[in-house]
Parts: C-alpha cells; sequence; structure tokens
C-alpha cells in the first residue's frame, strides 16, 4: 500500500491544474532526487547511531533526560523520511517504497506504514473535509462548533479549554500513534501483515530491552515519557500549521475541482530554509498537496511558481509566518472552544466557500484578511 499520487491532467476542471502540472514539469521539479535522499538518509541513521551510543555510554544516569528531546528529534525526522518514502519521492517500484516505508515505520519509528498510508491517503484527498478527512475529525480537538456541540464528558471540558491544552495535548500525539499501530497490527487489514507485526514487535522489543538493560525501571519509565512526549509535540507543531485555522468543507457539500480543493485549505509558513528544514519540507503545504511526489527539495522553487499561477488565478494563496499560524490556530481553536456553551443559534460556521470561519481570517500572501 502507497500512497495516492497527482491525479491526471484530465481528470481537473477547465485544465487548470493541467496547466500549472506543465509548469512545474517543465522547470524539472518533479523528477527524483535519490542523491539527495541517500545523503539524506544516511545523515540520520548515523545520528541515530550516535545518539543510541551515547546513550549506552552514559549509563543509568538521570541526565539520560536531557538525552530523550534529542532522540525524538532524530525520530521525527526519520518518520517525515518515511513520509516522503510513502508518496513516492523515492522510489517509483511499490515493492521498494512499501518495503523502504516498513523498515522505516515500523522497525524505525514504530508506527504502523499499513494505518499510516491510509489514513494520510484519506486526508489528501479530501483535506479539511469533515467525515472525509481524519484530521478534521480528529479526537483530541474540536475544528468546528457542530464538532464541539457533538462533545460529552472529559472531552467536552478538553474542547472548552483547548486552545490553553493545545501543548500539552499535542504531547499524546505519540501514544495516539502507538494505540493506534497496537490496534492495527492486531486487528487491522494490511497489505504485508507478517512483515508490519514482525518489524513493529521487533522495534517495542528491543527499545525495551534497551531501555531496562541500561538504565533503572523507573529511569526507563521517564525517558520513554520525556521522549514520547517530545515526538509528540514536535511531529504535532508540524502539521499544526498545514490546515488547522483553515476554511473546512462540510460532508455534503460540493467539493471544488483538484487544484482549489487542495490550495484553499492548506496554508504555506513563511520561513527560512532552517526551519522548512525541522520542518521536513511540509512548511511548503500547498505545494506537497499538489504534488505530493515531489521531493521536498523542490518544494521551495516550486512555491514560486504556484504562488504565481494562483495569483493569476485569483486564486487565494495561504502563507503566514510561523508565530502567526500558531495564533491563528489558537485564535481558532479558541473560539470553537468557547462554542462548547453557546445556544446552537449563536453557534458559529466553520467552512469554505464563503462561510464565516470560527476564528480568524485565512491570511493571503501579503497579510490581507481574505
Amino acid at each position: 500500500m502507497t500512497l495516492q499520487h497527482t491525479p491526471s491532467a484530465g481528470t481537473t476542471r477547465h485544465g487548470d491544474f493541467a496547466e500549472l502540472r506543465r509548469r512545474v514539469t517543465e522547470a524539472g521539479l518533479l523528477r527524483r532526487r535519490p542523491l539527495y535522499y541517500t545523503c539524506r538518509a544516511g545523515a540520520l541513521l548515523a545520528a541515530l547511531a550516535l545518539v543510541l551510543a551515547w546513550f549506552t555510554a552514559l549509563g543509568a544516569s538521570w541526565w539520560q533526560l536531557g538525552l530523550a528531546p534529542v532522540l525524538a528529534l532524530v525520530l521525527g525526522q526519520l518518520a517525515l523520511l518515511g513520509h516522503d518514502v510513502a508518496h513516492h519521492a523515492v522510489f517509483s517500484g511499490r515493492r521498494a517504497t512499501d518495503l523502504a516505508g516498513i523498515l522505516l515505520g515500523n522497525l524505525v519509528v514504530g508506527m504502523s506504514y499499513g494505518w499510516w498510508v491510509s489514513d494520510h491517503n484519506r486526508h489528501h484527498a479530501h483535506p479539511n473535509r469533515e467525515g472525509r478527512d481524519p484530521a478534521a475529525d480528529a479526537i483530541l480537538f474540536v475544528r468546528t462548533a457542530e464538532q464541539a456541540r457533538r462533545t460529552r464528558g472529559l472531552r467536552r471540558t478538553i474542547a472548552r479549554y483547548q486552545a490553553e491544552l493545545f501543548f500539552p495535548l499535542l504531547s499524546l500525539q505519540a501514544l495516539g500513534l502507538v494505540a493506534a499501530t497496537t490496534v492495527t497490527l492486531v486487528r487491522g487489514r494490511l497489505r504485508h501483515p507478517v512483515l508490519e507485526r514482525t518489524l513493529a514487535a521487533l522495534h517495542y522489543l528491543l527499545a525495551a530491552g534497551l531501555l531496562l538493560a541500561v538504565l533503572t525501571p523507573l529511569q526507563a519509565l521517564a525517558f520513554a515519557l520525556v521522549c514520547g512526549a517530545v515526538l509528540g509535540v514536535y511531529l504535532g507543531c508540524i502539521f499544526a500549521p498545514n490546515h488547522k485555522g483553515m476554511p473546512l468543507t462540510g460532508p455534503d457539500e460540493e467539493t471544488a475541482d483538484y487544484l482549489r480543493r487542495q490550495v484553499l485549505p492548506s496554508r504555506n509558513l513563511r520561513a527560512g530554509r532552517f526551519t522548512h528544514a525541522v520542518f521536513g519540507g511540509l512548511g511548503y503545504q500547498i505545494e506537497h498537496h499538489l504534488f505530493p511526489a515531489m521531493p521536498v527539495v523542490a518544494l521551495r522553487p516550486a512555491s514560486r511558481i504556484v504562488r504565481g499561477y494562483c495569483a493569476e488565478l485569483g486564486l487565494a494563496y495561504t502563507e503566514a509566518g510561523l508565530v502567526d499560524s500558531f495564533r491563528e490556530i489558537l485564535r481558532d481553536l479558541r473560539a470553537v472552544g468557547r462554542s462548547v456553551d453557546a445556544p446552537s443559534a449563536a453557534l458559529p460556521v466553520a467552512r469554505a466557500g464563503g462561510g464565516a470561519r470560527a476564528g480568524s481570517a485565512a491570511r493571503t500572501e501579503d497579510g490581507t484578511a481574505r
């Protein structure tokens, strides 16, 4: 199972996407970059080996808790590399893609590759569409007033204060990945069930064995909790600016053509090369959604083409700085959280296509409200 590709030009309305794809292809931005990915994979695996060697040499010490965030960041970068692999940015063949994805996902990171691909395919097909995009119906956060109204019990209390709890809740993301992986490997349908189950079990056996061989049980538990929490916040902060706080589409609303369906609910980061490297290139979310198989090193030059083309069409192309992105996210989460206790008639509407959003207006490239 591999992630879906960009649709053929013939499936798009009015040829808008066909023309954009032609320009991007002529610029050579869709060709694979094997040298880049070889160097990136080698550097990350070397970093992982170095961290593990450092961990072993340091021994049973509470100073290990300072190493736990470093390991989390390396694992996060390896997960982002697996994301590129799954999108066919590295290998063209399904067999090589699946094998590399399972090795990175199940063995190295400890996350089911098959589950993630299925979940991520649905996100790419219908970004920010309720009932179709898993990220729009996440357990941790409510994205619309209607979702807030449906919450009950503890989740209702969390929804009320979700903006204030944003970063603490992100720390649970890694735990959620472990839970989803466990359920999938036990009961889910997988293309390579034996390989996935074997490598995931090996990951957790090796991780537990190494922790308990070097640390005391209490230190091992603390190390695992800190590493998991930092990994959750890191991955959550990478994916949150991409779509949170952007317009949602209702489950029964008509969807736009491919170009608009991918551009309008996505937000790019306006940042330097270092920040985009930390984000695994996914700060160029608009270009990634339009061309999922594009190598991340081509996303930056592609953004200049896409931005100019959207301007020609009069299509909103949303960008924001890193801090401004999180301000918009928290503003929207706070507004939706307040609607938990609002009367039904007063509920804000969070919809694409001209409806009012629950929080801040989306920002276009020049910073004006759309």
